[in-house]
């Protein structure tokens, strides 16, 4: 992962990166992260590293077509996330001509409620628009993510019907994790029984429904919800097959991870040496074994669940399965 800025032109609720319009850091230059991928490419085949480029919103980047078309022509696919509110059919067009692979959209409720969540009264339209450019590319791979909360929680099977009207295949839900702007919001944050109701919702659709596939995001491991859920069982791939290098070089795992668990920096260490010589804590979890999680007889399946789930001390902010019991 790739983020290539912290520039972002929505004011979201719940930002885990609590990004604004004018960061105070400056986006990475391009050349900074392609030595990055030339250091990769040198180690192993670049066809089999996918690259997301993630922000902040990338589309806040005017360079952003001349950034993936480097990527693509050193052999990386690549793909991207945004928000969707600056994109439009000359825009998707050119990130499909500099070798856009695939790409997440997010959309978190209809109308007013998607709004409420982005802090802007045409995100949920050009939303939409994003997505129907999608759908409407042929063979294009892509998927919607919604952030469930307290207030879209009821009009989910609308919103499917939406989705599946766009053109949408692939759908994944997930709870917002108390991290960021997130953290101190009540309204973001599912109760128990209503934590049960989203993942009934999803395992009753992927037995039912056949028109799109919804999955229940990485969030953590989720006791007899597994298997039913998402497409595979719980593993928290941060640090084990995923890595990132953050807007000051910084080299990590997974970009939800927001704590510090950071490995290096691409402006002092070599990423390939860093790779393969650090990343201990997040291929060795046997230190999240102390608190609530010591004498779990669930921890050989949940390994102390997602590192995003942990604070700078290690302790961990929110158990998925002692929500759902």
């Amino acid at each position: 992962m790739w983020e290539c800025t912290l520039r972002c032109n929505l004011n979201c609720r719940h930002c885990g990166s609590d990004c604004h319009t004018d960061s105070c850091k400056a986006d990475m230059p391009l050349e900074d992260f392609l030595r990055v991928l030339e250091n990769i490419k040198a180690n192993t085949n670049p066809n089999k590293v996918f690259v997301i480029i993630t922000g902040g919103e990338p589309l806040m980047r005017r360079d952003l077509e001349k950034c993936g078309r480097a990527i693509y022509e050193m052999g990386f696919p690549w793909g991207m996330v945004t928000n969707g509110l600056a994109m439009t059919p000359q825009r998707f067009r050119s990130l499909l001509a500099a070798g856009l692979h695939t790409a997440t959209v997010s959309l978190d409720g209809i109308g007013d409620d998607h709004n409420y969540m982005r802090g802007n009264a045409h995100s949920f339209d050009n939303a939409v628009g994003a997505i129907k450019l999608m759908g409407q590319q042929p063979d294009f791979v892509f998927d919607v993510v919604t952030c469930v909360n307290k207030r879209n929680l009821k009009q989910l099977e609308e919103l499917k019907e939406l989705l599946i009207s766009l053109g949408v295949k692939q759908w994944r839900l997930f709870p917002i994790f108390p991290v960021g702007r997130a953290a101190e919001d009540p309204m973001l944050q599912l109760s128990r029984e209503e934590y049960r109701e989203l993942l009934d919702f999803i395992k009753r659709n992927r037995k039912e429904e056949t028109r799109i596939t919804l999955d229940h995001a990485c969030e953590g491991f989720l006791g007899n919800y597994e298997g039913e859920v998402r497409k595979s069982f719980f593993t928290c791939n941060a640090g084990i097959n995923v890595a990132s290098v953050l807007i000051d070089g910084t080299i990590s795992a997974c970009t939800s991870v927001r704590s510090d668990y950071h490995q290096g920096n691409i402006y002092e260490d070599d990423f390939w040496d860093v790779w393969n010589n650090r990343f201990e804590k997040f291929r060795n979890r046997e230190w999240m074994r102390t608190g609530k999680c010591a004498d779990c007889d669930m921890f050989r399946y949940c390994e102390g669940n997602g590192m995003h789930l942990r604070d700078n001390d290690g302790n961990l902010l929110m158990c998925n399965l002692e929500r759902i019991e």
